[in-house]
């Protein structure tokens, strides 16, 4: 992903660039992936026991269950239909044109910046507490606000480093933390077998205190959306799917091997995680008891860190607490490869972003700066963060299931319809239970949104008058057309007409207006342009100018959503056809300057001339170079 956008000074090379794209092998992907999604072992188990007490490991499976019967075939699925690192923001912007899609995408993207960006402070802050916890660190050593600090910078610099490096870092740190983890749970089930009567007193205590097994599933359904957690790592699954490698024969239009193994990398984390999510929340309530889960307690936040310490001693428990850490630390790898790859995606090419945002050193720098502020303002507090954090996760999920349903319904798929409507109403009823618990999450989700919004439209009104055009391509018509002029007249003219009635008359007293009033000389030819409106929300655009011949005149045609910009990218680009500067001829736009210039930012018309102008002076600094504007 990172190294397809970038070359090696950091720059993007452009989304029509010949660039090779380093790719990498499923199971590497899934370990930048895995070091957020198997980072949350070390507090879930400690997150689950707080929820929901001896309960726990009924609401684990839950957890599990709607792992594996509902995100994991949503994101499948989001694997199939965007194939190309966009996920299940790019399958719900085609659904919704014009401007409400460019908003709705930014409010999605409001949330999975909360997502991404609160999984590098908690996961940061939490691999701080690890730290801090461990009875080998000097005690001088004590501020969690400076070692949270530390660790993000670090992260920051392998990102500036390159994204070999950190998938590099990752395919280890997942080796080690999940080998660690297997000898600590496998430990811990031999102390429960070796000591039976802890099952017979936990089922004792839990049918004592919540009575039948429904009403057990049921208290395990309502308190889902604190385990929420556990689903962190499937929206960062599909955003890597760019450096899955894929089979020799894939197409950019049809990668099949990259899907299937997307599809594998999906399903191999997730199967993964759910045997240790439910071992690891059995284990952890019948051998640490619910009081030490509590603020405070030697088992909050860290319950698989204390059975290590427990029952394998503080050698072994001080290499896990390292390699915790350490996994923690780097969770914030794939957040950060997430946000690296959605803003250079979508902003840019909205104009709501500078350019420099295409690249990624710039990028990690903002980044950076953004999560030290969320670190100092939240007190490097990890509780005081999961509310964002949940926040942004269930947002993705349930976009994604209703991305997922209403592209299933499109196609007339009864039954998976109705199976991912369903899904999406459990992750809806999941969202806003999460927010109506913890609405803070929102607050902070909110804060994101209106600094992503605010800033993307000041940055589309700054670049209004920059050219929009990623590439203009003359058909042969119209490359003839303006060569003909060029070689027999020595000049190219061309008359601005806006489509409508397309008769004789319309044209005919269309040329003679202008050569009047416009004062162009006898004989000359003129060559007419016409520019048909398309959707204005869309900043960059790939125009094909289509030569045409209609009643006797000669015409240009080109689609686009903005008028001006777009007049001033095909005038540049007959010039470096032709060699010859190009002039063209405007009638004067009736209407209020102020209300035309409105109309402009929103609809990509208004007061076409002068605008025309501005593009052109602020794209050629030469004058001599400059195509002329007449207006009559």
């Amino acid at each position: 992903m990172l190294d397809g956008l970038v070359d090696k000074t950091g720059a993007h090379v452009g989304p029509h660039a010949k660039a090779v794209e380093k790719t990498h092998a499923w199971w590497r992907v899934m370990c930048l992936t895995g070091v957020d999604y198997f980072s949350t072992l070390g507090y879930q188990p400690a997150i689950a026991a707080l929820a929901a007490g001896l309960l726990s490991p009924i609401a684990t499976i839950v957890l599990v269950a709607l792992t594996l019967l509902g995100a994991l075939p949503v994101y499948r699925r989001v694997a199939s239909e965007s194939f190309m690192g966009s996920g299940s923001i790019h399958m719900l912007e085609k659904l919704l044109p014009w401007w409400s899609g460019k908003l709705f995408v930014l409010v999605l993207l409001g949330f999975a910046a909360t997502d991404f960006m609160i999984t590098i402070t908690l996961s940061a802050a939490d691999a701080s507490a690890h730290f801090l916890e461990n009875p080998f660190v000097p005690s001088w050593l004590d501020s969690q606000m400076i070692v949270t600090l530390v660790l993000i910078s670090l992260l920051g610099a392998v990102f500036l480093r390159g994204f070999k490096e950190a998938i590099g870092i990752a395919v280890v740190l997942v080796a080690v933390y999940l080998t660690l983890n297997l000898v600590v749970v496998a430990v811990s089930i031999a102390e429960v077998l070796e000591h039976q009567a802890l099952i017979t007193d936990w089922w004792a205590a839990l049918t004592a205190q919540h009575g039948d097994p429904l009403m057990m599933i049921g208290i395990a359904l309502l308190v889902f959306p604190k385990l929420a957690l556990g689903l962190s790592g499937f929206e960062t699954g599909v955003a890597v799917m760019p450096q899955v490698t894929g089979a020799e024969g894939d197409t950019e239009e049809n990668p099949v091997g990259r899907i299937r193994d997307t599809k594998r990398l999906l399903t191999t984390s997730a199967l993964i995680m759910s045997g240790f999510l439910i071992t690891s929340s059995i284990v952890t309530t019948l051998l640490i008891p619910q009081k030490d889960f509590q603020a405070g307690g030697p088992a909050n936040g860290r319950a698989l860190a204390y059975l290590a310490h427990e029952y394998l001693g503080n050698g072994f428990g001080t290499v896990y607490d390292v390699s915790t850490i350490c996994i923690l630390w780097f969770a914030g790898a794939s957040a950060m490869a997430g946000l690296l790859n959605l803003v250079p995606r979508y902003l840019p090419r909205y104009g709501m972003a500078p350019q420099w945002a295409r690249a990624v050193r710039p990028l990690v720098f903002v980044f950076i700066a953004i999560a030290f502020l969320i670190t100092i303002v939240f007190d490097a507090n990890v509780d005081a963060q999961g509310g964002a954090y949940a926040t942004g996760v269930l947002v993705l999920i349930t976009s994604a299931s209703v991305a997922v349903a209403l592209s299933a319904r499109r196609k007339r798929q009864q039954w998976r319809t109705a199976g991912f409507g369903l899904i999406s109403l459990i992750f809806v009823y999941t969202t806003i239970a999460n927010v109506i618990e913890r609405p803070d999450g929102v607050r902070i989700a909110a804060l994101f949104i209106l600094g992503i919004v605010g800033i993307s439209l000041i940055s589309r009104v700054s670049r209004s008058f920059q050219l929009r055009a990623t590439s203009v391509v003359l058909d042969a018509n119209a490359l003839d057309y303006v060569l003909e002029d060029a070689e027999e007249y020595d000049a190219v003219r061309l008359i601005s007409h806006e489509p409508g009635l397309d008769t004789d008359a319309e044209y005919r007293d269309k040329s003679r207006d202008e050569r009047r009033y416009g004062h162009i000389p006898p004989g000359s030819s003129v060559i007419f342009l016409e520019v048909y409106p398309s959707d204005s929300s869309d900043f960059e655009e790939d125009l094909l100018v289509r030569g045409v011949a209609a009643h006797g005149y000669r015409v240009l045609k080109v689609t686009s959503g903005n008028v001006p910009n777009t007049i001033a990218s095909v005038l540049l680009e007959i010039r470096d056809q032709t060699g010859i500067i190009p002039e063209i001829y405007f009638e004067w736009t009736e209407g209020n300057p102020i209300s035309n210039m409105f109309k402009f930012l929103i609809t990509g018309a208004g007061e076409i001339a002068p605008v025309t102008r501005e593009v052109l002076r602020a794209s050629e600094p030469n004058p001599k170079r400059r195509p002329s504007i007449h207006v009559s």
